[in-house]
């Protein structure tokens, strides 16, 4: 059990089962429509996989420089995701302004006479 760890084996396991829920989240959606927005959800996979290559890295006594890389890399990742999310957010409130607006003016109408016939 040591050796899995010390060779880093055990995050090349995990890593293997991220990139397998990667494949059945996007089929998933593809197949049904359903299920996270694949910008933002590999972006967040992607996070989360660079940190694990971090751990490994420090696990088999690589550089620092590669760690340091790792972490970057995890950082834009997570940027990335946060934009995604942001952006869709954003896009929920401006939807949700439009629908109030409708509203309100569909209530400011005023209904039509029936009596009054301007050409007789």
């Amino acid at each position: 059990m040591s050796d899995l760890f010390a060779g880093g084996r055990i995050v090349d396991l995990i890593i293997a089962g991220v990139a397998l829920e990667a494949v059945v989240v996007l089929a998933w959606r593809a197949a049904f429509g359903r299920g996270p927005a694949p910008t933002s959800f590999l972006s967040n996979l992607l996070s989360g996989a660079f940190l694990l290559i971090a751990l490994r890295n420090a696990l088999v006594g690589a550089g620092w420089p590669w760690i340091a890389l790792c972490l970057l890399a995890a950082l834009v990742a997570h940027i990335a995701d946060l934009i995604a999310r942001w952006e869709r957010a954003g896009q929920k409130d401006a939807e949700a302004a439009r629908q109030e607006h409708l509203k309100a003016t569909i209530s400011l109408r005023v209904p039509k006479s029936r009596g009054f016939r301007p050409n007789e």
